[in-house]
């Protein structure tokens, strides 16, 4: 059995999107995914904003089949001074677990923030999801219980970002 990981490219946009598709219904969350599969790849794979790519992503293949993705992103410690990598999704296919490949994945993704200078490489894992948690301790991950997930979406987003002040380029200055 051999183990590659590699870049995706536009040309694997349907393949991205077939697997992170797969990841949802796995976490019973498929009622949940909303992406538009034109907007995901120019999101992936095109300058937005004149700024590069807002993820990346890597395939995984076992004997040259493509089973497995990590779809991840540079974040920012102040603590540290230094970026890091946030690892969004991470996904093998129920046929290729304990094939390897999802070590491999996050060897790669761990190799990536060392060779970036980053000082850490973190996720979220789902607090029924036991395989995985046990998964990632044997790595060497650890739980941060001391921090709890926030978010903003939907309308309070939109609510939040038209509030005085938030407008992009308001420098909050007078005159």
């Amino acid at each position: 059995m051999t183990i590659s990981i590699r870049p995706a490219t536009p040309a694997d946009l349907s393949l991205v999107a077939r697997l992170i598709r797969a990841l949802p219904d796995y976490e019973k969350l498929a009622h949940e995914v909303r992406f538009d599969e034109a907007v995901l790849g120019q999101k992936l794979f095109e300058q937005n904003n004149g700024h590069g790519p807002y993820a990346e992503v890597v395939i995984g293949e076992v004997d040259g089949v493509a089973q497995g993705f990590a779809l991840f992103f540079h974040n920012f410690s102040t603590f540290e001074g230094k970026p890091g990598i946030y690892l969004e999704d991470l996904f093998v296919q129920p046929e290729a677990r304990g094939s390897g490949l999802g070590k491999a994945l996050l060897s790669h993704l761990a190799a990536l923030a060392v060779e970036r200078d980053c000082a850490r490489l973190e996720w979220s894992v789902l607090d029924w999801n036991e395989p995985a948690i046990g998964f990632y301790k044997s790595l060497g991950a650890k739980f941060m219980d001391e921090w709890t997930v926030m978010r903003v979406d939907g309308l309070a987003l939109v609510r939040l970002g038209a509030q005085p002040g938030a407008q992009a380029g308001n420098s909050g200055a007078n005159g």
